[in-house]
């Protein structure tokens, strides 16, 4: 009796103890023909809260094929918890004014813990030439 039931479950646990060891194995082209133009300064501005739980892991710039520039930010939640905040681009000319006709909606977003995700946007004009995102803790 007894080996009828230990042989089943010697086979559950080995094959639980296989499947637990297994490793997920990623492939990627070498020759990477997608660079990434990282950032080197920050023009970003977080409160002091947020900063504490979400970091900025890089930032990516490059020119749509209309001349419009387009942004990307690499986002890290550092906690385990969910994490809200919300984001706003500000653009600037050729001259780093400002350009106020333009309405940058502020964006409501979320963050699992340990998550890393990205954020876009794109310049509404191609007179956009810089770029400040700012980021609030919901």
């Amino acid at each position: 009796m007894k080996t009828r039931i230990f042989l089943p479950l010697a086979g559950v646990v080995l094959l639980a103890w296989c499947g637990c060891r297994t490793s997920m194995n990623t492939v990627e082209n070498a020759q990477k023909e997608g660079q990434r133009q990282m950032v080197s300064d920050q023009r970003v501005i977080t409160d002091t809260s947020l900063a504490k739980k979400v970091s900025i892991v890089g930032i990516n710039q490059a020119m749509t094929p209309g001349g419009v520039l387009k942004v990307q930010i690499e986002l890290l939640n550092t906690k385990r918890s969910l994490q809200r905040f919300s984001y706003r681009f500000e653009w600037f000319d050729a001259n780093g004014m400002q350009i106020n006709n333009v309405a940058s909606p502020t964006i409501p977003d979320q963050i699992e813990g340990g998550e890393s995700k990205f954020i876009s946007s794109v310049a509404p004009m191609p007179a956009c030439k810089d770029f400040r995102v700012k980021f609030i803790e919901d």
